[in-house]
């Protein structure tokens, strides 16, 4: 019978932009990691996301198993704890949906899982973000949410809601101004600008009306909708005004979830910490502009944070967490077993 080897630790950071599974030690070290793309089930199905989880935990654990010497085999394998950070999980019934989901993926992997945890992802970034002491996160990639924690712990969000109803000042929502003020322009109803010509070219059409054809397409998707905001930050900053209107409207949107979580969590006259995450806050500094500019305005005492930190590390820190109180519990049952001298 093949030895059973224990992994202490599986963390996974899964967002609209990519999937990224570490095996850690108890000491909190990098054994191996795998990598694979958007796994928010809202916006690429239960399948397909299911799929690049897969994708990601396996591709770590064949990293593990070739730097193992006796070259372990994937079945034999047990995860003391599993940590998952996990875009589209807003409601108990997203929750339910990717527990289920995980546990699936597990199974087909072969992989026993002592204790799972399911988490959103900007919960998780939150905690890696500010390391639990008082401050907001806003994530602005794909999608967009803000998530805060004050000095008593208590935890606040704000936003996202997915990109049929949500996701204000994301990617996905600079993409879709985008489409919307060209199909404006062709109608007469709005201002033509730089966006027409090279929004049509980018996605490989030729008119207006293509363009109009390829959003209730097949073709249509969150990911290529959202890839359109870098046209919209190369348009602003060459001076084009309804480029310039749209991140301005971005930035205030964020701004407005900022507002909402600080004021829930009452820290508006106290000092916390502002760390700003996803693709559009580090790539477009319109968007970053206008939201620091209007939340420091109504929170002087908030301090900007630059955190190099990626989301992973705070999937890595609640994972770290939940092992240390699993492996104290059961050190105090072995105590409590054991027979009196």
């Amino acid at each position: 019978m093949a030895k059973q080897h224990v992994i202490p630790l599986l963390a996974v950071d899964g967002g609209g932009t990519k999937c990224l599974a570490v095996l850690i030690d108890e000491h909190g070290n990098r054994l191996a990691q795998g990598r694979a793309g958007s796994c928010n089930y809202q916006g690429i199905g239960r399948e397909a996301a299911a799929q690049e989880i897969r994708l990601a935990i396996e591709t770590a654990i064949k990293e593990w198993v070739v730097s193992q010497e006796n070259q372990q085999k994937q079945a034999d394998i047990e995860v003391e704890c599993a940590v998952f950070g996990l875009a589209g999980l807003d409601t108990e019934h997203d929750r339910g949906v990717l527990i289920r989901l995980v546990r699936e993926v597990l199974t087909s992997l072969g992989i026993k899982v002592k204790h799972l945890v399911v988490e959103n992802d900007g919960f998780a970034a939150l905690l890696g973000a500010t390391g639990g002491k008082p401050g907001i996160l806003v994530i602005a990639g794909t999608g967009s949410i803000v998530y805060g924690i004050n000095v008593h712990g208590m935890t606040a969000r704000a936003g996202g809601w997915g990109h049929r109803v949500g996701d204000e000042g994301s990617g996905y929502w600079i993409g879709k101004q985008a489409i919307i003020s060209i199909l404006k322009a062709e109608d007469g109803r709005g201002e033509t600008s730089r966006l027409g010509d090279r929004v049509i070219s980018h996605l490989g059409l030729a008119t207006p009306e293509a363009l109009f054809n390829w959003v209730y397409g097949s073709d249509y998707s969150v990911e290529k909708v959202g890839e359109l905001s870098r046209l919209v930050s190369l348009a602003a900053v060459e001076g084009d005004t309804v480029s310039q209107r749209i991140l301005s409207m971005a930035g205030s949107e964020l701004y407005m979830g900022a507002k909402a979580v600080i004021d829930k969590l009452g820290i508006r006259q106290s000092a916390f910490k502002v760390v700003l995450q996803g693709g559009v806050l580090q790539n477009d500094v319109w968007v970053h502009r206008v939201l620091m500019d209007q939340l420091l305005q109504y929170a002087p005492l908030a301090v900007l944070d630059s955190v190099e930190n990626e989301p992973i590390y705070g999937v890595m820190a609640m994972g770290l967490s939940h092992l240390r109180k699993l492996r104290l519990a059961h050190s105090g049952e072995e105590e409590r077993g054991s027979p009196s001298p």
